[in-house]
Order: structure tokens, then C-alpha cells, then sequence
């Protein structure tokens, strides 16, 4: 569900410019388009397609230059921050290069509720927001905000409508006007046969022409609000969300209205003849909507286009009619009645006869089946020329055309169609498509699809999709790529990677990659990566990597931020635990749990150095490392009383145990060996002394504990013995087999801790 709002903050008073002063302006835009609201809401699917599409508008025709635009998608709190931060510094660099006036124009489309924006789980309020606006320097400054719970936005700036605003000249205009594209308690749409918003849609509209009613070549806000007012109501009155009821909210001063767009700004421009009539859609030549509008009689209207080819639906008086045109640089393009094409007409003319070729809601030629060697060499040719043609089922070498509508493709080097595959393409060599895919694309070599893909892809080579994959997935031999999320499966031999959050599977023998959230499992002989939090499993037999982790990390190394949950491998690395780390070497910040290894270090934990006597060796040193609560220590002794004859090596693991402010219990258990300094490594020093240890300490202030406490060792000696004891303490000795002798005993051990 979406909004749009329109804030115009004009701060400031400025006398009647005069010519040399009015082409010292500059108009900078900070664009945003975010799709991602937070796991809480419905991913959106148009929202980056939008800011896009307006930023496309500012540069054709809003006076905005490419270096004075900052487009940011896919961005978090911090990223729209940053952006504010990079338009006020282009603000203040115009300032002191002696602009006179500076206008700056917010664009957002994502999702917001009453309290602020939404953005991937994260809240920028609209405080904060109406400050960052207020610190640019600018004279003007304008918001737009598609998203949702925009009429309680309105309600924050406690302002009073007016009934009329925004007149003659903006120079003299100062306060904010609050336009919503819905009220507080109502729903905003996005359509995807529009592929963008209600509220946007007929707002780009009419910037670029349709809302032009005193036909000057100018659209100002007022007339812009007005027409996506209008235009917006009649379009939702039967949509499942229900109508929406535009409003705003208007403190303003003076006189003067914005100028938001200048048609004679392009290169190029299209007119629509005085006596053409009807409700018309125009498409460019991949087939997106660019401008919609109700044409009437008796006044012409220009729309400002790109130099390009297009295509023209038009509904008038019950029939439907098209044509196509190009516009070319530096010339207006008139577009008359003549110029149309009755589509009963056009079937009577190639067919030879019959009634007319159904359309389908794009506007496309429904051709049942479609023939083909290659696209120019084709049934659908023959009959309708070049006309944007819509399939069920195709065979041939190449198979193309404008979209396959539900139905079956079988092509024997390929499938090219411009729009939408909506069924199952088959090709030996490759299957491309210029938007979504919904269904199965098959191929040996490769697939693509310009848009998302409801359903699969299959090659042996590589699979790429230009948007969200949902549905089985993608399957290859070679590589998956998608460029949106994942919702399914990312199977290869090569690699997985998708650009966005991925929920499901990603599966290879070499590398698996998301570029955001993760809920699933990844697993690969390679390495797994994932750029924001995971939530699953990943299982790698070499690396396995993720800021944060809720789940489990399976692999010869792991790398995690925060994690909630487990960590197996050789080596593990994180930083602050929830759960177990089970590796050889463990490092972290801060475990709040249980860390097991040979080597488990924490930054936040404890680190000792003990001098301390025992009844084996009289002279150790150890030092303790590791968590608040689980520790590792190295030990190490020599027995002064033995003439330097032996000296010992030996690794414990125990917990540390505080009882109130000063005491302390540490229990642990220690395996080491004791050798000759002789003859270290001879035969005669096979021995392993194995011993459990209870300390109780006293903390004497913070960097310095006394300890004492008992220990009880089990000896175990193979072969001819140098020592006929480890200790000076009497012993229980038996004899387990021929080659090895066993010696157990209570001991004890007195020392300090630094």
C-alpha cells in the first residue's frame, strides 16, 4: 500500500526577478526508491521503478542537471541521511559560486507509516525528516513522498487548507503546501499494469504534458496536483483498496506557482492534434507506459517525450485503435486520427477478410500461434507487420515477438520476446525476455529475464533474472544470477548470486552469495557470503561468512557478527555470541554461552597469568584465557626440587565460577606431560598426567587474587619410565598390562593471579 505526498517548503522571500536573474537558478533532486520496508511489510515491486522514472522527468524536462541529481535505491536510514548530507553540499557549492536561487526537490517511494519512513526495518521519523529538509540551504524546497499513511503525515505539520493556492509567478511564495495522495484511513495502490503507482503514474503524466490546461508548455503544481487529483480517483473507485481521495494541507504567503516542468525543455515532443479525442496510452519501444491521458476535442495538447520510437493505444467511441510514430530530435511530432489504425481494420486488410484481431490489456495483437525461422521471417510478420504482437504458442528456429500470453514457445535456437513470458519457453540455445517471466524458461546454454520470474529457470550454462525470483527458482550448470530477491531455489555447479535478500535455498560446489537478508540455507564446497543478517543455516566445507547470524554456521572456517546460535568449524570468529562456539580456535568479543576449543579467546573475557606450587611441579606458570565464564589455559612447570631434572607442558579447559565481589571458584580439567630436560623426546618420557583441579580464590584488588585448592591426578606411564613418580605425595600404583603402569593420588596447588 502506497501514498504520495507533495511537501513544498518555499523559506524565504525574494523580489521580482528579472531575465539575467532567472537563468541564475539551479534545481537539485535527492531521489529515493526503496522496496524494502522491513520484514514486517509486503515487499513493493515499483517503488525503485518510480523514483527512476521521475528522475527521468526532472532531466527531461524539470530543469534538473545530471550532476545536480543524487539517485539512491536499495538504501537503509543511514543511506538517505548520507543523501541529504550530498545535496546540501551541492547546495552550498552553488550558493558560493553566486547562484541566486536554489530549489531542491525530495522524491521517496517506498513504505511509511504514521510515524515516519520505512526503511529495510529501519524508521526515519518525520521529524527528523522536516529537519533535514529545513537544513538544506535552499529557497524552495519540495518533497515527495510515495508511501504510505501519507494523510497522517499531513495532520504532523498542524497546518489549515486554503482554497486556492500557488498562483502567478513562485518568486514571491513562502510556507509548504502538504499534497497527499490519500487520507489518513484510506489505502494507496501500486497497479502492475501501470508498473508503478496510482498517484505517480498520472502524476508523471502530467508533467509530461497532460495536465497542461492553459496550454502555455508549462505544467505548473497546481495544475500537476490537480489532474493526478482527478485522474487518480476515477482510475481506484473500483480497485480492490478502494477508492483514494487526495487532500493537502496548504500554509502559504504571497503570490507566485512553481513551474515543475517546461514541454518546450526537450528535444523532441508529440502533439496531439485538435480534433483527436479518446483516452490514449503511450509506450515506448519496449513497451512500458510512459503517458496516459484523457484527450478532448478542439485544443491540441503536447506531451514532452525523449527522441525514440513509440506506440500509440487510443479508446474512443467503444473501438480501439493504434499507431506508431517516432520522434525525432528536434522536431514535434503531430499525431491525428489519420494516424491511427482500427485494429478490425488492419485484420481486414491482411487477412483478406474476418472480423478483428482481439487486444490484449497492453495493447498487443493476440495472435494465437506464431511460426517462425526468425523474428523478421515470421506468421506474425506476415500478418501484422511490425505491430507489438502477443502469442500462445510458438515453434520455430527463433521464436520473438512482443510477449508470450500463457502458452508454450519451442524454439530451436531461441526465444526472444521484448515484454513478458507468461507460460514455458523451450530452446536449444537461449531463452531471453524483456520483463518478467511467469512460468519456466528452459535452455541448454543460457536465460534471461529483463524482469522478475514467477516460476524457473533452467540451462546448463547460466540464468539470469533482471528482478525478484519467486517460485522453484533458478537451475544451472554454471551460474544463477538474480538481481532482485530470492524466493526459492539457486541451484549450480559454478555460482549463486542475487542481488537482494534471498529466502529459500542457494546450493553450488563453488560460491554462494546474497547481498542482503538470508532466511534459508546456503550451502557450497566453497564459500557462502551473505552482506546483511542471516537467519538459517550455512554449511561450507571452506568459508562461511555473515555480519550477523541467527542459526548456525557449518565449515572448515567461520566469520559471523553477531550470533544467535552455533558456530562448528576449525576455526570460528564473531563478535559477541549467543549460544556455542565448537571449534579448534574460537575468537570473539563477548560469549554468552559456551565457547569449546583447543584456543577460545574473547576480547570482553578474561585473561590471567597464575604463579603457582603444586605437589608434582614445584614452580608453574599459567595463563587463562577466554570467556566470563568458560576459560582455556596453557601450563606450564619445573621442579627446582628435582635439580631442573623434568619440566612439564599441559592445556586445560574449565569454568570460572564468582561468588559475590572478592571470591571465586575456578574447576577445570588438565592434561599434560612431563619430560626430561635431558632427553626431552626419548622413549622414557611417554607419560600423560590427567588432573582435575578446584581453586578457590580471593580477590586481593583487581589485577592480584590469591588461590589454593585440591587437585586429584591419574598418571598413566608407558615403556621404561625415567621417573618412578610425578609427585612428592604418596601414590596409589597399579600395573594395567606389561607396558603400562598407572599412579592416582589427591594433590594440591597454592598461587597468586595477575
Amino acid at each position: 500500500m502506497r501514498a504520495l505526498v507533495i511537501l513544498l517548503f518555499a523559506l524565504g522571500a525574494a523580489t521580482p526577478a528579472h531575465a539575467a536573474e532567472a537563468a541564475a537558478v539551479r534545481r537539485l533532486a535527492l531521489l529515493v526508491g526503496v522496496n524494502d520496508g522491513g520484514p514486517e511489510r509486503v515487499r513493493l515491486r515499483y517503488a525503485e521503478t518510480d523514483a527512476k522514472a521521475f528522475s527521468t522527468v526532472l532531466s527531461e524536462l524539470g530543469g534538473v542537471l545530471p550532476q545536480d541529481r543524487v539517485l539512491l535505491t536499495d538504501v537503509d536510514r543511514a543511506g538517505v541521511l548520507a543523501g541529504f548530507d550530498r545535496v546540501r553540499r551541492l547546495a552550498e557549492g552553488v550558493r558560493t559560486a553566486g547562484t541566486r536561487r536554489v530549489e531542491v526537490l525530495l522524491y521517496y517511494s517506498g513504505h511509511s507509516d504514521d510515524e515516519g519512513l520505512l526503511l529495510k526495518g529501519q524508521r526515519l521519523d518525520y521529524g527528523e525528516l522536516r529537519r533535514s529538509l529545513e537544513g538544506l540551504p535552499a529557497d524552495v524546497r519540495i518533497a515527495v513522498l510515495d508511501s504510505c499513511a501519507s494523510g497522517a503525515f499531513a495532520r504532523k505539520k498542524g497546518g489549515v487548507s486554503r482554497p486556492a493556492f500557488l498562483v502567478d509567478s513562485a518568486i514571491q511564495v513562502k510556507g509548504h503546501a502538504i499534497l497527499t495522495s490519500s487520507s489518513a484511513d484510506e489505502a494507496s495502490q501500486e497497479s502492475d499494469r501501470l508498473g508503478g503507482s496510482f498517484f505517480t503514474h498520472h502524476l508523471l503524466s502530467g508533467l509530461r504534458g497532460a495536465a497542461d490546461v492553459t496550454h502555455d508548455g508549462r505544467v505548473t503544481l497546481t495544475e500537476a496536483y490537480q489532474f493526478a487529483f482527478h485522474e487518480t480517483l476515477a482510475r481506484t473507485e473500483r480497485t480492490q483498496g478502494g477508492a483514494q481521495h487526495p487532500n493537502y494541507d496548504i500554509e502559504l504567503a504571497g503570490t507566485g506557482d512553481l513551474v515543475m516542468t517546461d514541454l518546450r525543455a526537450t528535444t523532441a515532443g508529440l502533439v496531439l492534434t485538435e480534433p483527436l479525442e479518446g483516452r490514449l496510452y503511450v509506450r515506448d519501444a519496449v513497451g512500458t507506459l510512459v503517458v496516459e491521458v484523457q484527450k478532448q476535442s478542439g485544443r491540441p495538447t503536447e506531451l514532452g517525450l525523449a527522441p525514440g520510437a513509440y506506440r500509440a493505444r487510443r479508446e474512443w467511441d467503444g473501438g480501439v485503435s493504434e499507431a506508431a510514430f517516432t520522434l525525432k530530435e528536434g522536431a514535434r511530432t503531430p499525431l491525428s486520427p489519420g494516424d491511427f489504425l482500427g485494429v478490425g481494420h488492419e485484420a481486414t486488410v491482411m487477412r483478406g477478410g474476418g472480423g478483428g484481431m482481439a487486444l490484449s490489456p497492453q495493447g498487443r495483437v493476440q495472435l494465437p500461434v506464431n511460426l517462425s525461422l526468425v523474428p523478421s521471417m515470421s506468421t506474425n510478420t506476415l500478418r501484422v507487420g511490425r505491430a507489438q504482437v502477443e502469442n500462445r504458442f510458438a515453434l520455430g528456429v527463433v521464436n520473438g515477438g512482443a510477449a508470450l500470453g500463457g502458452g508454450l514457445a519451442l524454439g530451436l535456437a531461441g526465444n526472444v520476446y521484448d515484454a513478458e513470458v507468461s507460460g514455458l519457453a523451450m530452446a536449444l540455445g537461449f531463452n531471453t525476455s524483456g520483463r518478467e517471466v511467469s512460468g519456466a524458461q528452459l535452455s541448454l546454454v543460457t536465460n534471461v529475464a529483463g524482469g522478475a520470474v514467477v516460476g524457473a529457470q533452467a540451462s546448463l550454462g547460466l540464468n539470469v533474472a533482471n528482478g525478484d525470483v519467486d517460485g522453484v527458482g533458478q537451475l544451472a550448470l554454471g551460474a544463477n544470477v538474480a538481481r532482485g530477491a530470492l524466493g526459492g531455489v539457486q541451484a549450480a555447479l559454478g555460482a549463486n548470486v542475487t542481488t537482494s535478500d534471498a529466502t529459500g535455498m542457494q546450493l553450488s560446489l563453488g560460491v554462494n552469495h546474497a547481498n542482503g537478508t538470508l532466511k534459508g540455507v546456503q550451502f557450497s564446497l566453497g564459500h557462502n557470503s551473505v552482506a546483511k543478517a542471516a537467519r538459517g543455516l550455512q554449511g561450507s566445507v571452506l568459508l562461511n561468512r555473515a555480519p550477523s547470524l541467527t542459526g548456525m554456521q557449518l565449515g572448515l572456517i567461520n566469520v559471523g557478527g553477531d550470533v544467535s546460535g552455533m558456530q562448528l568449524g576449525l576455526i570460528n570468529v564473531a563478535d559477541t555470541v549467543h549460544g556455542m562456539q565448537l571449534g579448534l580456535v574460537n575468537v570473539s568479543d563477548e560469549v554468552h554461552g559456551v565457547p569449546v576449543g583447543l584456543v577460545s579467546y574473547e576480547k570482553k573475557g578474561q585473561l590471567h597469568l597464575e604463579l603457582f606450587g603444586s605437589d608434582v611441579q614445584l614452580t608453574n606458570l599459567a595463563l587463562k584465557f577466554g570467556g566470563k565464564h568458560f576459560y582455556t589455559t596453557l601450563l606450564a612447570g619445573i621442579g627446582p626440587d628435582d635439580r631442573f631434572q623434568r619440566f612439564s607442558l599441559g592445556l586445560g579447559l574449565g569454568g570460572h565460577i564468582p561468588l559475590g565481589s572478592r571470591f571465586w571458584v575456578d574447576v577445570d580439567v588438565a592434561a599434560s606431560q612431563v619430560l626430561s630436560t635431558r632427553a626431552p623426546f626419548s622413549s622414557k618420557s611417554n607419560n600423560l598426567l590427567s588432573q582435575a583441579r578446584a581453586m578457590l580464590g580471593f580477590q586481593v584488588m583487581p589485577r592480584l587474587a590469591v588461590f589454593a585448592g585440591p587437585t586429584y591426578n591419574v598418571a598413566f606411564m608407558w615403556g621404561e619410565s625415567e621417573f618412578s613418580k610425578l609427585t612428592t605425595l604418596p601414590v596409589r600404583s597399579h600395573v594395567i598390562n606389561a607396558d603400562t603402569r598407572m599412579q592416582r593420588w589427591p594433590g594440591f596447588q597454592v598461587g597468586v593471579r595477575l
